[in-house]
């Protein structure tokens, strides 16, 4: 783990889990009968099938008497449904069926890390129940602690673990959550501390309300008035770009794009910490300073991102909902670095020597920005194998993207185009071998400890090499995989981030919920399917 450079978000947390298949096989052609047993968590993680006859009740009722009807398999240990879940969203998908995510609750209170997600088709039919539910909460709590620490006590022992004084982005936040970790649960306060200064940090903390104690801790970093106006400028690497939506107002063009969603804006930090900045201008309608470089990209590869996601899925903006899209550059001082902070993308300028300005790659933009599509879709906590699984599906649609964007250019390497300038051919991080940046391409030489969040770059390479197999093909540890294409690739994934990934997806729940996804898409004896469950098995995730 010493000396790697990673790219970063802002997300929740996990626990590192693997899950165990418990029976596989086929059934009608679009569904395949799958059952995933947690073995760490003791219940199940994912379910498909006829799961109940045709209904013309509401979603909600439809999939709250499946759980009634199965709490000994779930183990909720004879709590009602209704008091165990709270609907988060409720849509429709492209094929007619209704997905559906919820939030599993013990006498009121959320349990952390505990989503879940569930398909129901156009007849009532209940045909997937993805996501792990935490067992055994009775037994595990019993009654609620009577006392114990108050909110504020718990953002005091955060700070004094924190060991300096930040100057908040917003105020701390203190939540009451029940948290679970193996044959133990507790009340706790989530606490989220979020500042940019003295460096950029998004600290969450897990405190125990009856005693005070930390249980876990992690650190994550995914408008003016006037005319609309077409113009051009110079990229990062002297690219030149156009065209480049701006808006003229008052004898200025700035970097605001209006024609998508609710907009896309570009800020300049000027290389301080305080965001967003100032909204990039020029005097005239060519961005072609070296100060404008790495701006021209950001606004630009940020457009190139939201047409992707909107032409193939229709989508609008990473929430879906058309919310801007706001990106900062020039962030601090030879700031090696890019992250997606909860609300908007921020870009480094980089030493010169590991980094030139971060937003000049188009797969470093698009991986940021769909860290943000993750955060409202699947909300994959970004800790452990749910947050590698994060860290890949950025990197996938990064490299998709590219392809759809760049294709004379495009390859299955992250970050070549600002990486180590000075070094030609190679990159932050290979999906075709990720073992040339020392990343496993296998379960078996997946890393264990608790660095960089549990590995969460560094095993983002199995789901990588997978990622690859299922796109280009190919041979490995003895299993050969037909590749079926980059677009195939990128919405089987998306299917499956947006439909039944939930927050603390393991590795194997992954694999059958792109299986799913693929299965729904192309049917479940397609070559679509076959593919899929081939790359899966290469990279020994079962």
């Amino acid at each position: 783990m010493k000396g790697k450079v990673f790219l970063g978000t802002a997300l929740s947390v996990g626990l590192l889990f693997s899950a165990i298949p418990h029976q596989e096989a086929l059934a009608a052609k679009n569904v395949l009968s799958v059952e995933k047993y947690n073995k760490h968590k003791d219940s199940l993680e994912f379910k498909s099938g006829k799961l109940t006859d045709p209904s013309k009740q509401t979603a909600e009722d439809i999939i709250l008497t499946f759980f009634d009807k199965n709490t000994k398999s779930y183990k909720l240990e004879n709590q009602q449904a209704k008091d165990s879940f709270t609907i988060q969203k409720e849509s429709k998908d492209e094929l007619g069926n209704t997905v559906v995510r919820l939030q599993q609750t013990y006498k009121g209170v959320p349990v952390w890390n505990s989503t879940q997600a569930v398909l129901i088709d156009a007849k009532g039919v209940l045909s997937v129940v993805s996501g792990t539910v935490e067992a055994n909460l009775n037994t595990k709590l019993g009654k609620k602690a009577k006392k114990g620490i108050s909110k504020t006590e718990a953002i005091k022992i955060a700070e004094k673990d924190l060991g300096f004084t930040p100057s908040y982005d917003k105020a701390p936040e203190s939540e009451l959550y029940v948290y679970s970790s193996g044959d133990k649960a507790d009340y706790v306060y989530k606490v989220n501390l979020n500042f940019l200064s003295p460096e950029p940090g998004n600290h969450n903390y897990f405190i125990s309300v009856k005693t005070g104690k930390i249980l876990n801790k992690y650190n994550t970093l995914d408008e003016v008035t006037g005319t609309n106006a077409v113009g051009s400028g110079t990229g990062v690497l002297n690219n030149a770009v156009s065209p480049l939506n701006t808006t003229l107002s008052s004898g200025k063009y700035y970097l605001q794009d209006n024609t998508r969603g609710q907009g896309i804006f570009t800020y300049n930090a000027n290389n301080k910490s305080s965001l967003p900045g100032t909204l990039m201008s020029n005097t005239t309608n060519a961005f072609t300073t070296s100060t404008d470089k790495a701006a021209v990209d950001a606004h630009f590869y940020a457009g190139k991102t939201y047409d992707y996601y909107k032409s193939t899925f229709g989508r609008n903006s990473y929430d879906g909902n058309g919310t801007s899209l706001k990106s900062t550059v020039h962030y601090g001082s030879k700031y090696n670095n890019a992250f997606w902070d909860g609300t908007q993308m921020v870009y480094g300028d980089g030493d010169g020597t590991t980094f030139i300005p971060l937003s000049g790659g188009l797969d470093v933009v698009a991986h940021e920005l769909t860290h943000a599509v993750t955060s409202s879709e699947s909300n994959l906590t970004y800790q452990n194998e749910s947050g590698a699984l994060n860290e890949a599906i950025s990197d996938i649609f990064g490299t998709v993207v590219e392809f759809k964007t760049q294709s004379s250019k495009a390859d299955y390497l992250i970050g070549e185009d600002i990486y180590t300038p000075n070094i030609a051919g190679d990159a932050l991080r290979s999906m075709e071998n990720p073992t040339l940046n020392g990343d496993p391409d296998h379960y078996s030489n997946r890393y264990t400890g608790s660095a960089d969040n549990g590995g969460v770059h560094t095993n983002s390479g199995i789901i990588n090499k997978a990622a690859y197999l299922i796109s280009a093909g190919g041979t490995h540890h003895g299993v050969t995989v037909s590749g079926i294409g980059i677009d195939k690739l990128g919405t089987i994934f998306y299917r499956a981030n947006t439909t039944y990934l939930t927050s603390s997806s393991t590795f194997s729940q992954a694999r059958a919920a792109v299986i799913q996804a693929a299965s729904d898409l192309y049917g479940s004896t397609s070559a679509e399917t076959t593919t899929v469950k081939n790359a899966f098995t290469a990279v020994g995730v079962n």
